[in-house]
């Protein structure tokens, strides 16, 4: 199991990626928004 910190970072990276403007593929888009949205989850649930 990754650490916090490790998973903090990691969503950090992912919306950083997704705000470069080389990221206009809109599947590769949609791709990192389902992610990150799924990280942003597992971090709230950890703190509940």
């Amino acid at each position: 199991m990754r650490s916090e910190d490790e998973i903090r970072e990691q969503y950090e990276f992912l919306k950083e990626e997704l705000e470069d403007e080389e990221m206009r593929h809109e599947g590769v888009r949609q791709m990192f928004t389902y992610y990150r949205r799924a990280l942003g989850w597992v971090l709230e649930e950890e703190h509940i």
